[in-house]
């Protein structure tokens, strides 16, 4: 199968690209500055400009682009967030139409925080629908929304509702495990919230599956089994470094005047079912959250 990647330079992307690529699919990449890197071709959404060629023969498209969350929300970053997601998805999508293409699926990331950033021991489902509206709701639902249009030229469309994923090569986790190794580790606000992750290997492994099986279909938790709360993830981080684990919470305020509004997403969090991929028959490598730590550290 040919496929188009889009952030196929950051974290699930460059690993995305290696798997596909061995499991002897043809993968072109859309970049914004020439890389060196195989099959690449330029594109730059602001001024609407776009190698045409990179879309030859192409079967499926994997929308992965999208600034970084993990930096401070100011209002024009907000835009950012926004156009680097939803504008880019438009005009793939009108690319495709001037160059009049079928495509076998259009895959686009999202994030857990569609439902909404709040704690609840309530497990949500891709059957619920938004229960806290806030900004990275608000922003999850456009993104999703922008693959809408897709059904007019696609088989199938596939949204990845992705939670924070580990992996020692970038992330949250290197700067947490930082944090550990400086004996600084501490449960954050309550410590009650929930945490949803995923390990990259296993995001890699359902991104790929949407691409080669053709009953994957619709929105789909890419969370692990095994949810803790945030005083338990920081508290097995530290048992799995053999560093210490203080007693003492890092109060509200404090991830508020540091992060501003981004703080709602470490301070806040509910629990997300992975139910679903798993009735497709696929199978977490790293189901709970020490094999995970075991691996990366």
């Amino acid at each position: 199968m040919k496929i188009l990647i889009t952030g196929a330079t950051g974290l699930v992307g460059k690993d995305l690209v290696k798997n596909l690529r061995a499991r002897n699919h043809e993968v072109n990449i859309l970049v914004r500055k020439k890389t060196g890197a195989e099959n690449e071709f330029l594109w730059n959404q602001k001024k609407e400009e776009i190698d045409e060629k990179a879309f030859d023969g192409i079967d499926s498209i994997i929308h992965l682009a999208g600034a970084s969350i993990g930096k401070r929300w100011t209002e024009d970053y907000k835009k950012e967030l926004y156009s680097s997601r939803i504008d880019t998805a438009h005009f793939l999508f009108k690319t495709c139409k001037i160059l009049n293409l079928k495509l076998k699926s259009y895959i686009t990331a999202s994030g857990i925080n569609y439902y909404g950033t709040y704690t609840s021991d309530e497990i949500l489902t891709e059957k619920d629908t938004v229960k806290n509206i806030d900004f990275l709701s608000e922003l999850s639902m456009a993104w999703e929304n922008s693959a809408d249009e897709f059904s007019s030229i696609s088989d199938k469309s596939v949204w990845i509702r992705t939670a924070m994923v580990l992996s020692e090569k970038g992330g949250s986790f290197p700067m947490l495990r930082k944090l550990v190794n400086y004996n600084l580790g501490s449960a954050v606000g309550s410590g009650k919230q929930w945490m949803n992750w995923i390990h990259l290997e296993d995001l890699i492994n359902i991104y790929t599956l949407a691409v080669e099986n053709k009953s994957i279909s619709g929105k789909y938790n890419a969370v692990a089994d095994e949810i803790p709360t945030n005083k338990d993830f920081m508290k097995s981080l530290a048992k799995s470094e053999n560093k210490l684990f203080l007693p003492l919470n890092v109060p509200d305020f404090v991830l508020n005047l540091a992060l501003g509004e981004m703080s709602e997403i470490i301070l806040k969090g509910t629990r997300a079912s992975n139910e679903k991929i798993k009735n497709t028959g696929f199978s977490f490598k790293y189901s709970n959250i020490n094999q995970a730590f075991e691996d990366l550290i």
